[in-house]
């Protein structure tokens, strides 16, 4: 009798908990998308449209003729110019205390960062890194250059 209810109660859990875990993975959402921009996730590469959601893992390619506008949880701002490849590494933010994780490469092109909650509650906790070194974040505005060179 108890091992119905039990679960039961866990399956009601996880039902309630599901749309939880699954707004959880995203870590931004596109903002704005010009040109041809590609989004690999998962090993499928999809069209980038503007609403498409940004979430940890996932890579932004923009084409020769893209750019591609990214606000994430936390309000930090990322523009990819043309030709640019950037990986969203880790992304966690507490909407509480603003507390969080930011970790993102630029595997080539040009980002444009105006940093969020994240870099003014938590800065040690914030970097990016290109193929030839990695920046770490203290509350401001920057652009990283990575070249254009092959991943």
């Amino acid at each position: 009798m108890k091992q119905p209810i039990l679960s039961a109660l866990c399956l009601a859990t996880v039902l309630w908990l599901a749309p939880l875990l699954a707004l959880a993975q995203d870590a931004g959402v596109v903002k704005l998308s010009k040109g041809s921009n590609l989004l690999e996730r998962d090993g499928a590469r999809l069209a980038i449209t503007v609403g498409s959601k940004i979430r940890v893992n996932d890579r932004v390619l923009t084409g020769s003729d893209g750019s591609v506008g990214i606000m994430l949880q936390d309000s930090t701002m990322l523009s990819a110019g043309p030709n640019s490849s950037l990986q969203m590494n880790k992304f966690a933010f507490d909407t509480t205390t603003h507390a969080g994780t930011l970790d993102a490469s630029v595997k080539r092109g040009t980002v444009a960062v105006i940093s969020g909650k994240i870099a003014k509650a938590t800065p040690q906790n914030v970097s990016f890194s290109t193929p030839s070194m990695t920046l770490g974040v203290r509350g401001t505005t920057f652009i990283i250059d990575a070249g254009q060179g092959s991943e």
